[in-house]
C-alpha cells in the first residue's frame, strides 16, 4: 500500500508540472482563435511527437496488454494500424491538408458537400472523440483502482475531474507544448513497464518457452479482426479533429509530411512493448480479468519504478484528453457557436465571450463521458468504435480529394447520418456473423455514394449518346 500511494505521489507531482506548463501557455490562450490553433507555428518533429501522444492514450498500454493477455504479439497491431494510417496520411493527405488551410474536418467537407454534410460531419466527429474519451477515462479508472484500493466507478470520476480542471486553461499551445513531454515519459514507462514483466518471468525466452507458440504468431488475433484494426485505425487517422487540427500548426506542406511520418515511426515499438506487458501479465496473474493485466503489473513494482510507469499513463490520459477537448471545442465553436452569433473566427479576436465559450466547452466535454465510462468493460472494442465511425468519413475525405466528382452531396450527408446510426447498432448487436463494425463503416459510404451517383453517371450517358 505504500509503495502505491508513493508512486501516486511522485505521478501528482509530474501531473502539477504539466499544469504549470498549461498555466504559463494560459497568456497566449487569449482568444478563441488562439485557444484553438495554439496562434504559432511549430517544428515537424514536435507535431510528430504530439500527435504519437494524442494517439497513445491509456487505451494504447491497458488496452494493448488486455487484448495481448489474449492473443499475444498480434494484440500490436492495433497500434501498427496507427502507423500504417499515417505513412498513408504522410503521402496522401498531409500536404492537400495543409494545402486547403482549413483546421477542421466538418470545414474540408463543406468545401465539396455544403453546410448540412458540414454539421452531419461535425456531429460524428463528436460522438466519436467522445467515445474515445469513455475508453481513456475506463483504462485510466482501472489503473487508478488498483494503486489506490478504490473501486472503479470512483476512480473514473477522481480522473475525469482532474483532466477537466487540467485541459481547459491553455488551449491548444499548452496541448503541443505538455504533450510532447507526455510523448516522452510515456516511453520511459513502457520500456520500464515492459523491462520488469520480462524480468518477472524470467527474460524473453522463458516467456517463449512457458506460452503457447499461438501467442507469438502475428495472425493469432484473426486476420478479419486485424484487417478491421488496420481499416479503423487508417481512417481515424485520415479524419480525426485533432489530427487536422495539429498538422495545421506547421507552416508547409512539406513539414506536415514529415510530421506524419515522425508519428508513424514513432507508435509501433509502443504496440509491441504494450503487448509484451499483456503477455507476461498472461503468466503472472493468469486467472485475473484481462482489463487488469497492465494495472497488476505495475501493482507489483517498487515505488520508484511504479512512479514512472503511473507518470507515463497520467501523460497517457491527460495527453488524449486534451486533444479530444480541445478538437471538440473547436468543432462546437466553429460550426455552432460562430453559425449562432452570426460572426466569423476573425471578428471574434477580441471577443471574451468567445473565449468564455470554447473554455467552457472544453471543460464540459471532459466530464459528460464519465458516467458511461464506468460501464465500459472492453476499452479496446470501444476505442475502434469511435475509429470505426471516422472511417465513413476517411472515405468521403478521399473522394473529396481524388474523386470530388463523385456522388452528390445529399449522398454525403446520407452516407454520414446511416453510418452514425448503423455503425453503433452493429457494435451494440455484438457484431453479428463475426462481421467487425468497422466493415460497416466502410461499407455504407461506397454503397450510398455509388447509388448517388448514379442519376448522374445515367445523364452522362444519354448526352453522349445524344451527341454521338
Amino acid at each position: 500500500m505504500d509503495a502505491n500511494w508513493t508512486a501516486m505521489s511522485l505521478a501528482i507531482v509530474y501531473i502539477l508540472a504539466m499544469g504549470v506548463i498549461s498555466y504559463a501557455a494560459k497568456r497566449f490562450a487569449n482568444t478563441a482563435h488562439n485557444f484553438t490553433s495554439g496562434g504559432a507555428t511549430y517544428p515537424a518533429l514536435l507535431v510528430g511527437f504530439l500527435l504519437m501522444s494524442e494517439f497513445i492514450g491509456t487505451t494504447a498500454s491497458v488496452g494493448t496488454a488486455q487484448a495481448a493477455y489474449k492473443w499475444g504479439i498480434s494484440a500490436a497491431w492495433n497500434l501498427a494500424a496507427l502507423g500504417i494510417g499515417f505513412v498513408f496520411y504522410a503521402f496522401l493527405f498531409a500536404r492537400k491538408f495543409k494545402d486547403l488551410g482549413e483546421n477542421t474536418i466538418s470545414g474540408v467537407m463543406a468545401k465539396t458537400y455544403g453546410k448540412g454534410t458540414k454539421l452531419a460531419t461535425s456531429i460524428i466527429m463528436i460522438a466519436a472523440l467522445q467515445i474515445v474519451a469513455i475508453s481513456v477515462y475506463a483504462s485510466g479508472g482501472a489503473v487508478l483502482a488498483g494503486l489506490l484500493k478504490i473501486d472503479r466507478a470512483t476512480a473514473i470520476v477522481i480522473t475525469g475531474m482532474v483532466a477537466a480542471l487540467y485541459v481547459s486553461m491553455g488551449g491548444m499551445r499548452s496541448v503541443i507544448y505538455t504533450n510532447v513531454m507526455h510523448a516522452i515519459v510515456k516511453y520511459i514507462g513502457i520500456i520500464v513497464a515492459t523491462a520488469f514483466a520480462l524480468s518477472q518471468v524470467g527474460g524473453m525466452g522463458e516467456l517463449q518457452a512457458r506460452l503457447p507458440a499461438e501467442m507469438f504468431e502475428v495472425g493469432n488475433a484473426g486476420w478479419p479482426q486485424i484487417f478491421a484494426w488496420i481499416l479503423a485505425g487508417t481512417g481515424a487517422v485520415f479524419s480525426t479533429q485533432y489530427v487536422l487540427q495539429a498538422i495545421s500548426t506547421v507552416d508547409n506542406a512539406a513539414k506536415a509530411q514529415r510530421a506524419s511520418l515522425y508519428t508513424a515511426l514513432l507508435l509501433v515499438p509502443f504496440g509491441l512493448a504494450a503487448a509484451l506487458c499483456g503477455m507476461c501479465a498472461s503468466l503472472m496473474f493468469p486467472k485475473i480479468n484481462a482489463l487488469q493485466a497492465f494495472p497488476m503489473i505495475v501493482s507489483q513494482m517498487d515505488s520508484l519504478m511504479a512512479a514512472v510507469v503511473v507518470a507515463g499513463l497520467a501523460g497517457s490520459l491527460f495527453g488524449t484528453i486534451s486533444a479530444i477537448s480541445i478538437g471538440t471545442a473547436t468543432l462546437l465553436y466553429k460550426d455552432f457557436y460562430l453559425p449562432a452569433v452570426h460572426k466569423t473566427d476573425a471578428v471574434t479576436a477580441g471577443d471574451s465571450r468567445a473565449l468564455m465559450f470554447v473554455r467552457i466547452a472544453s471543460t464540459a466535454v471532459c466530464l459528460l463521458p464519465i458516467p458511461l465510462a464506468i460501464f465500459a468493460p472492453d476499452v479496446l472494442k470501444v476505442t475502434f468504435l469511435a475509429k470505426s465511425l471516422r472511417l465513413t468519413l476517411a472515405v468521403l475525405v478521399l473522394f473529396i480529394f481524388y474523386a470530388p466528382q463523385f456522388g452528390t452531396p445529399k449522398g454525403a450527408l446520407t452516407s454520414i447520418l446511416l453510418s452514425l446510426v448503423l455503425t453503433i447498432g452493429w457494435y451494440l448487436a455484438g457484431d453479428p456473423y463475426g462481421i467487425d463494425n468497422a466493415y460497416v463503416a466502410l461499407v455504407i459510404p461506397l454503397i450510398v455514394m455509388s447509388v448517388s451517383h448514379l442519376p448522374r453517371l445515367m445523364s452522362s450517358s444519354r448526352t453522349m449518346r445524344d451527341a454521338a
